[in-house]
């Protein structure tokens, strides 16, 4: 749940990258962190196994203040993709804001990709949350690879569900950007419903979009994990 400071005029909103082993979600803010202009973002924290898997979580916070002097954290977490690590991608999720789902565009993931949405849904719910309600979009990844989920398949995805849908290759920077500024789009309607974010900041949608993302240069992406 947003944390919001009156008295130290502090905004703190959490984000959650989910999705199956390997999907990209490190890659998405190992890209963000190359992005973002320097001061911004603070250290990329991740820990890793042998084989290069999150173990734990990853975490990027990122700073900007609006004109009217509050201080916006953005905190973006991953969880670990491996089915033995449930239990800490329950704790993960505790107060998210919204959630970017990051699918693997492989057929051959096809499956992992479903699973990972059902665990979703059941830790949601085990903290209390709705993916229905919660603000959430999904983040094809891996558009550059072969044998990948056709354009048609996501038009009709698109079309079934209210979810918004986005194409990716993180390992570029392709689609990173518009998958987050997507989804804090959302979590500003959000709360802007349920708190009147906007008169307690002073200042709109347009404007808190503009001053987070201010800068922001895909072309600073080097490449890395996929």
């Amino acid at each position: 749940m947003v944390q919001f400071n009156l008295q130290q005029r502090e905004l703190t909103l959490k984000v959650v990258y989910y999705g199956p082993a390997l999907s990209g979600k490190t890659t998405n803010l190992q890209a963000i962190h190359q992005m973002v202009p320097m001061g911004v973002a603070g250290r990329l924290m991740t820990l890793e196994t042998r084989d290069d898997r999150t173990l734990f979580f990853d975490l990027l916070p990122v700073t900007f203040r609006t004109r009217s002097g509050y201080r916006v954290k953005l905190k973006l977490f991953t969880v670990p993709g491996q089915v033995i690590h449930d239990s800490t991608r329950k704790v993960v999720l505790n107060g998210a804001d919204g959630v970017a789902f990051i699918a693997d565009s492989q057929l051959s993931e096809s499956q992992a990709n479903k699973e990972a949405f059902r665990n979703l849904r059941e830790n949601l719910a085990a903290n209390g949350l709705d993916v229905d309600a919660l603000p959430v979009v999904i983040q094809f990844n891996k558009r550059d690879l072969p044998e990948i989920r056709s354009e048609e398949e996501l038009r009709a995805l698109e079309s079934r569900r209210a979810t918004p849908v986005y194409r990716a290759v993180a390992i570029s920077g392709q689609g990173v950007m518009e998958t987050l500024q997507g989804l804090v789009s959302l979590v500003w309607d959000a709360l802007e419903r349920n708190y009147d974010i906007g008169g307690k900041l002073q200042v709109d949608r347009a404007e808190f979009l503009s001053q987070l993302f201010k800068d922001w240069n895909p072309a600073r992406v080097r490449g890395g994990m996929s």
